[in-house]
């Protein structure tokens, strides 16, 4: 077997064309884990860079992927313009500028009275995406087992794949989304080594309830299993409390909490991520981190440094603008004909086109329906589907995610836009 398999297009001989390539390696498993494996064996684009794209080609308001279109705050800004003048800009130390190590480690304690050692049990990475792949890379081998809630975000298939390790998936039934504690119950076992939580939950803006995290404590703790959290909207939840899985009673030794800068203060492109855990986990991570990116923004991390110092009231204005917008697009979605879920937190609202009858039936489903949605009313969405296994899809074959993290006026417009399907 060549790195290289080529089929040729026709009988091999003199001036024969190859116009297929097979080139092996990895990327093979990582886009199989990303359910972006085509069945001739090609990489298909993920469903955020084509809607991505019918957007810039339609001229249709893009709420499929997360990000938003407004800039943080002014102090952070600043910030980084200011470590560039003074300088900042070589390599940082390899587990992040003391700054703000310190300040993550002041912000665990000053939100959910978790003490940690910023020398020791903190570590500064390239976003989340890279402290979930060292994480993900560093603790599992072949074979091991890593349990997540279905749907998930796209990377952590990718990863476990990478890795060689199987993922389990725990469903979050619509319309509500919730746990089923016996399906958790019945995922984790002692083949499992991860148990990854996402809360507050991309794509559907659940937000865990003690009685789930708790459950995957004692799970955990049963099967000698780690706990890896995604919490990279921590901030942004909507009249409920996110209860980081660390604080709980026996969780803090097995607990490898994750988050980023890139949500809470709108700098989704610094790319400006953390990791907290106990020493000898947070040694194993950057055994494996500092052969990813090694390091990374060095002039962005004294700026996020100023980010977790400002005051409550930056935090609390901003999940309740973002509430505002999230209700004003629940209001839109539900006149043109949809039946929304209401999400607890994050960027996003799942609705289920299936109520809209013939405009959906006739694309067949989610995937057709939101290929279809800028013609239909000039706006972008994704389907859930993007985010389940194949196996699973059917259940979620109708529903819709639409991010609310743009301007005012860009949500209005887009509320008008999509009134159309309503006619």
């Amino acid at each position: 077997m060549t790195a290289l398999d080529a089929t040729p297009t026709r009988a091999a001989g003199a001036g024969a064309t190859l116009e297929f390539v097979t080139i092996h390696g990895s990327w093979q498993r990582a886009a199989r884990g990303a359910m972006l494996l085509g069945d001739d064996g090609t990489a298909q684009p993920s469903i955020f860079a084509e809607m991505s794209a019918l957007a810039a080609a339609t001229g249709a308001i893009n709420l499929g992927q997360g990000f938003p279109d407004e800039d943080g705050p002014a102090e952070v800004l600043e910030a980084a313009r200011q470590a560039i003048t003074d300088g900042v800009n070589q390599y940082p130390p390899g587990r992040g500028i003391p700054v703000l190590r310190e300040a993550i480690a002041g912000h665990q304690a000053r939100w959910y009275g978790i003490h940690v050692d910023p020398e020791r049990e903190v570590l500064v990475t390239a976003g989340a995406t890279e402290a979930l792949t060292a994480t993900i890379l560093a603790l599992t081998e072949p074979g091991d087992e890593v349990v997540v809630f279905e749907p998930f975000y796209d990377l952590y298939g990718a990863v476990v794949e990478l890795a060689g390790a199987k993922l389990v998936t725990v469903p979050l039934v619509a319309p509500h989304f919730e746990s089923d504690l016996d399906a958790l119950g019945a995922a984790v076992t002692d083949r499992t080594r991860l148990i990854l939580v996402n809360s507050p939950h991309n794509p559907t803006g659940t937000v865990f309830g003690r009685e789930t995290l708790e459950l995957v404590v004692a799970l955990a703790e049963r099967y000698d299993a780690i706990i890896v959290t995604d919490e990279v909207y921590e901030h942004l939840t909507f009249g409920v409390e996110h209860v980081p899985v660390a604080s709980l009673p026996g969780a803090a030794e097995r607990t490898v909490t994750i988050s980023s800068a890139a949500k809470t203060f709108s700098v989704t492109g610094w790319k400006i991520g953390w990791v907290i855990a106990r020493p000898a986990l947070i040694d194993a991570i950057l055994s494996v981190k500092q052969f990813l990116s090694y390091v990374n923004g060095a002039p962005f991390q004294p700026a996020i440094a100023v980010g977790l110092d400002l005051p409550d009231a930056f935090f609390v204005d901003a999940a309740a603008t973002l509430q505002a917008k999230r209700d004003l697009l629940i209001a839109g979605l539900t006149t043109a004909g949809f039946a929304t879920s209401t999400p607890a937190g994050a960027y996003f609202i799942v609705a289920d086109a299936a109520p809209l009858g013939r405009v959906f039936g006739e694309a067949g489903d989610a995937a057709n329906f939101c290929r279809e949605l800028p013609a239909l009313a000039g706006v972008v969405a994704v389907p859930v589907t993007a985010f389940v296994r194949p196996e699973h899809r059917p259940q979620y074959a109708s529903l819709v995610r639409f991010a609310f993290c743009k301007r005012v006026d860009v949500l209005e417009e887009a509320v008008a836009r999509l009134g159309r399907l309503a006619r």
